[in-house]
């Protein structure tokens, strides 16, 4: 094991699939608050320290934004909130949203589900 990348071995089953779930809750409200043409995606690492999750967005212009986080010990026993998922996803949409409008600017009527 190399002391900059901990081997994902260090997390039990549990956890693993407890961040797992988080994440890919995470991902699916961000899709449900976005409309087509979004591309959102996520990914698990092991970072120095520790597991580390990030969860991003394209829009169909502008810049892609994401979000990570390193999950604590209590995050991983229990899995995040409702109100954490939603809260991270409202963030992520909000955030493409505005990329869109920064590269079109006014020319474009909103969209939002």
């Amino acid at each position: 094991m190399d002391a900059g990348h901990p081997e994902e071995s260090e997390l039990s089953t549990s956890e693993v699939r407890h961040l797992r779930e988080a994440v890919a809750g995470i991902v699916s409200r961000t899709q449900t608050y976005l409309p087509e043409g979004y591309a959102v995606g996520s990914e698990l690492s092991y970072g120095s320290n520790g597991p580390q999750a990030t969860v991003a967005v394209r829009p169909p212009v502008g810049r892609p934004i994401s979000a990570g986080f390193t999950p604590d010990e209590e995050d991983l026993e229990s899995g995040l909130t409702d109100d954490d998922r939603d809260e991270v996803a409202r963030g992520l949409a909000a955030s493409a949203a505005f990329q869109v409008m920064n590269a079109v600017g006014d020319d474009l009527t909103p969209t939002a589900r």
